[in-house]
């Protein structure tokens, strides 16, 4: 880019470029979708974009859209296409005046791109952070930001089947992924997919691992963030527990921890008995 730090403005937001990422402010205000207030900004590093295109857009503005990878932010990961469009935080709308500035932007952006569309092997881009909740029609889904997410029913809202199975926990390590469906359809949800893969009911009313929007509960700036925070910190927990069986499996640590094994063992700080069954733990590990 010509300047890191430039700045383009646009309508709910700015872009700013720095050297190996853009920047998105969002505004705050009454007219600024509530998704963009609740994200307030993000850092989007080149390496998480496929492309970047710009093209008229409605009532005398012309849009720069930047492409996310697949995989690479949590948030579109989580949204799986459903957003609208007024909805989608990499797009800047800008006045059509403003078409030649964007189009000199979008040209310096386009060569740092370098990834292309090829999928992500890790997210990117932040999720957002923090313990975090909502109300959802049949209940309150809770996270804590890092373990766990917990479902407490409404008595109001809640099928008899989760009323039977009881409030619920669930740890992180255990789940695979995160079902979100938007809101802003008839038959919005949440779901969470155990890692175990067992059946779940068809019915999402019906399962003890999902809540159920509607009414006016689980809006898009609430619930999404909410899919995207709690998605983030299952991969994040598939990565470290690859990397320690990764680890567990190599020869050379195993033979590493051996040896440290051993030195305890002549030093006297590890019995016989205590040093057999340890050297057979790690051989077995190999």
């Amino acid at each position: 880019m010509r300047h890191m730090g430039d700045v383009l403005a646009g309508i709910h937001a700015t872009w700013e470029f720095e050297s190996d990422a853009v920047v998105i402010r969002f505004e705050r205000g009454i007219r600024t979708p509530k998704l963009f207030q609740t994200l307030r900004e993000r850092r989007v590093p080149h390496e998480a974009l496929a492309s970047v295109t710009l093209a008229p857009g409605k009532r005398g503005t012309v849009v720069l859209h930047a492409v996310p990878r697949p995989g690479a932010d949590p948030l579109m990961e989580a949204a799986a296409g459903q957003l609208k469009e007024g909805c989608d935080p990499y797009r800047l709308v800008l006045p059509a005046e403003r078409e030649t500035l964007a189009e000199y932007y979008g040209d310096e952006l386009r060569p740092l791109l370098t990834a292309g569309a090829e999928p992500a092997d890790a997210f990117l881009v932040a999720a957002p952070e923090g313990p975090q909740s909502f109300k959802a029609y049949d209940g309150k889904a809770s996270f804590d930001g890092r373990s766990e997410v917990t479902f407490h029913w409404s008595w109001s809202g809640a099928s008899s089947e989760k009323w039977k199975a009881g409030d619920q926990t669930f740890l992180v390590r255990d789940l695979s992924g995160v079902e979100w469906r938007s809101p802003d359809v008839f038959d919005g949800y949440l779901r969470l997919l155990p890692r175990s893969g067992e059946p779940r009911p068809a019915q999402v009313d019906r399962d003890p691992a999902a809540v159920v929007f509607g009414l006016g509960y689980g809006p898009v700036h609430q619930s999404l963030p909410f899919a995207a925070s709690v998605l983030a910190a299952i991969r994040g927990a598939a990565r470290t527990a690859g990397a320690l069986e990764t680890e567990r499996r190599d020869p050379v640590g195993v033979a590493e921890r051996i040896r440290y094994l051993g030195e305890l063992h002549r030093a006297g700080l590890v019995t016989d008995e205590e040093f057999t069954v340890k050297k057979a733990e790690l051989l077995a590990e190999l």
